[in-house]
């Protein structure tokens, strides 16, 4: 797997070295699992969002 290194400051570190040894992972696999929930945080925002006009008609439009 290739890596990147991503610049925090020293508390974020120590903060993230923490819940990594909580959680039994490494650093690397706990800033994974936090993109990712991240990621879900962002995609459940955007489903519980109001429907666009747009959207409210193309879902009313009629079958066939």
């Amino acid at each position: 797997m290739q890596s990147t290194s991503v610049r925090i400051d020293e508390a974020t570190h120590a903060e993230l070295k923490r819940l990594a040894a909580d959680l039994g992972e490494t650093v690397g696999r706990t800033v994974t699992l936090a993109v990712r929930a991240l990621r879900q945080d962002q995609i459940g925002a955007e489903l519980a969002a109001p429907l666009s006009e747009a959207e409210e008609r193309w879902l009313d439009a009629p079958v066939g």
